[in-house]
Parts: C-alpha cells; sequence; structure tokens
C-alpha cells in the first residue's frame, strides 16, 4: 500500500510503500510515550525503506535513544521546526523503515485487533482500550509485525 505522510507544519513530506499498513501495534514504552506521544502510545508501520522518498529531508533531525546506558543504532526522525515523530530507521534491519501512523496522511486500514505491548513499562495515567481480541505484552510481542499481517492474511 502506497502511503504518504506529512509532519504537522507541512516541511517533510514522505512517501513509502507498506506491505504491513495496518495500524495494530500499540506501544507504552517511555521512549515511544516521551518522543511520539499519542494518548500514551505510539504506532508503528511496516514498510519497504528503499521505497522511501522525502521531500524537506534537510528539515528533518534524527535521535538515538539510550537503553541502559547504551545509545541504540535506531534512528527516529522527526521534523526540526515542529518535532513531529516521522519514521524510525534501524540499519540493523536496513531493508526496513518504520513510519509512525501519527504521520501518516493516506487512510489506513482498520486493523482487526491490536496488539498493546511494553504495558510494564506504561505511565499509570494510561488506561488501554484492550478489545476482546487484543492480545497484550509487558515486554515484546511474540510475532513481528509481518508475522501479525500473515497471520491475518492481510499482507498488502
Amino acid at each position: 500500500m502506497q502511503l504518504k505522510g506529512s509532519c504537522h507544519c507541512g516541511a517533510i513530506q514522505f512517501e513509502v510503500e507498506a506491505p504491513h499498513p495496518y495500524p495494530y501495534n500499540l506501544c507504552y514504552c517511555s521512549i515511544c510515550r516521551k518522543t511520539a506521544g499519542g494518548g500514551g502510545f505510539a504506532i508503528n508501520l511496516g514498510a519497504d525503506y528503499k521505497s522511501l522518498k522525502i521531500e524537506g529531508e534537510q528539515k528533518t533531525a534524527v535521535y538515538h535513544v539510550r537503553i541502559d546506558g547504551q545509545e541504540s543504532p535506531a534512528e527516529r526522525h522527526f521534523c526540526q521546526i515542529c518535532a513531529s515523530a516521522l519514521w524510525v530507521y534501524d540499519p540493523r534491519w536496513p531493508e526496513l523503515v518504520h513510519p509512525f501512523a501519527s504521520a501518516i496522511d493516506t487512510e489506513l486500514p482498520r486493523p482487526p485487533e491490536r496488539t498493546h505491548l511494553m504495558l510494564g513499562s506504561k505511565a499509570g495515567w494510561v488506561e488501554p482500550g484492550i478489545g476482546p481480541r487484543d492480545k497484550c505484552f509487558d515486554e515484546y510481542p511474540d510475532e513481528s509485525i509481518e508475522q501479525w499481517h500473515q497471520r491475518l492474511n492481510l499482507t498488502q
């Protein structure tokens, strides 16, 4: 599925081909909560890095989080002007890029179920809206974005 996205101020527009476009993975970790916000969770989509096209790339900035005292190689891209979270790229998986659903302007498909991950580190004020088919994990889920889409026969 071709996705188009942008930051809030419009300085950056991007498009990417996403074989895994369902926004189902809700992450409650402090990193996603503090860098991307979004109701106490962030949603990453699965896309093909080689297809990423960016207008206004010079206005992007990159943040590397620290985990257990070590800098992560994952690059959290955001707008230097309005600070909108845009996508995550990790050189350990160079074929992938993970746009934040919050930055996508294309209408996204509605997931039949959701995965709530990193619930063990959610903020106390967050009350997850967990549906009857949803899966919950204190840390990472037992399947990847690709595996979730394949299990539900939703790969685009």
